[in-house]
């Protein structure tokens, strides 16, 4: 083993100590709040598959009466509210439920598609305290538009980044973009693009096997594709330009910590929780929602209850009991990996970089 890879490794064993450390003890350091299952566009990969579902929003008072609570156990410092949908800015009472948080010391951010962001709104959007955001654009114009079922949609999302990115005073506008097959051959073109809307950052992932890209196995990417773009990412990031890949699998010794900033680690229940528009309560909103992944739901159960004395399905190893995972030589790592995209019928993976990226 090379030196690198050895320095790699030691990180990587400290990494699943502070994993294992975090089923004992979790920290809430992010809480995702859908507040609506409603949008404007239906696209192909939605992990939420938003519009399928009967439309629903978090109601405003129940918004006000969970921050309150939370406030009250958790505190502000250090918690993150990511607001998402469905669009956010689809409810009229918007910027009243975030403006309501920002006064209650919340830090928040957002994703959005930015088909409904203009120079006012951005204004608007700085003013009710929203710090990040990350606007969805998954190629070039034409890939865009298919992807989300949209005609224009595109460019209007490039016109809501650049009234953000003119607004200013954001901690960081982020571009995400979910890599298929459809759009894997845009990426230099788009990056040429985006580097002219001066961004802060750009996040790329693979498209995963969850939600509505179930029914569109043409758009996975090969596994050449996977290294493609990871071989993209670290290039760029060479280069100090500011990519990364996305949070989800263990990516093995080549490319951990390649492409970004830290080690592996699935935070679902045990740094993040997620409300959904109906109130039921989870971990990551890309997990499938079952009776064995939904913990409660806010109008019978406290919250704060939930998340000290339930959520222990996140709280244990995915892989102790894979037959898939069992001689894994990477299970100390890994751990059954992302846990939006575990098969829990099957009781593995569904998409794991063993065999992909390293053996």
């Amino acid at each position: 083993m090379d030196t690198i890879s050895k320095i790699k490794t030691e990180h990587l064993n400290l990494r699943a100590d502070y994993r294992d450390s975090l089923f004992r003890e979790p920290r809430l350091q992010q809480l995702f709040l859908e507040l609506t299952s409603r949008c404007n566009l239906k696209c192909e990969h939605c992990g939420s598959s938003c519009g399928d579902v009967p439309p629903e929003d978090l109601p405003a008072p129940a918004i006000r009466t969970l921050l309150r609570e939370v406030r009250q156990h958790f505190g502000t410092s250090g918690l993150m509210l990511c607001i998402t949908g469905g669009e956010p800015l689809l409810r009229k009472d918007f910027f009243e439920i975030m403006e309501d948080a920002r006064d209650l010391g919340f830090a928040w951010g957002m994703t959005t598609n930015a088909t409904l962001v203009d120079g006012d709104t951005a204004l608007r959007l700085r003013n009710a305290g929203m710090k990040t955001v990350s606007v969805s654009l998954d190629g070039l114009s034409e890939t865009h538009d298919a992807m989300r079922g949209c005609t224009g949609a595109f460019a209007r999302a490039v016109d809501g980044i650049q009234a953000l990115t003119d607004c200013g005073g954001f901690q960081a506008v982020q571009v995400t973009t979910v890599v298929s097959r459809r759009n894997i051959g845009e990426l230099d073109a788009l990056y040429a693009l985006l580097q002219d809307l001066d961004i802060d950052s750009w996040r790329l992932t693979a498209i995963e096997p969850i939600g509505r890209a179930l029914r569109h196995p043409e758009l996975m990417l090969t596994p050449d594709d996977h290294r493609r773009l990871l071989r993209f990412i670290r290039e760029e990031r060479l280069k100090g330009m500011p990519l990364e890949y996305g949070c989800c699998h263990f990516l093995g010794l080549e490319f951990e910590r390649e492409v970004r900033d830290w080690y592996f680690l699935c935070a679902a229940g045990r740094l993040t929780a997620g409300v959904m528009a109906n109130g039921d309560i989870g971990a990551c909103l890309d997990i499938e929602r079952t009776e064995k992944t939904i913990q409660g739901n806010i109008f019978r159960d406290s919250f704060t209850d939930v998340w000290k004395n339930r959520f222990g399905v996140f709280r244990r190893s995915l892989a102790a009991d894979s037959p898939a995972c069992g001689n894994c030589p990477a299970r100390r790592f890994c751990d059954g990996d992302s846990r939006h995209s575990w098969d829990e019928e099957k009781h593995e993976p569904r998409l794991c970089m063993r065999g992909i990226l390293f053996d």
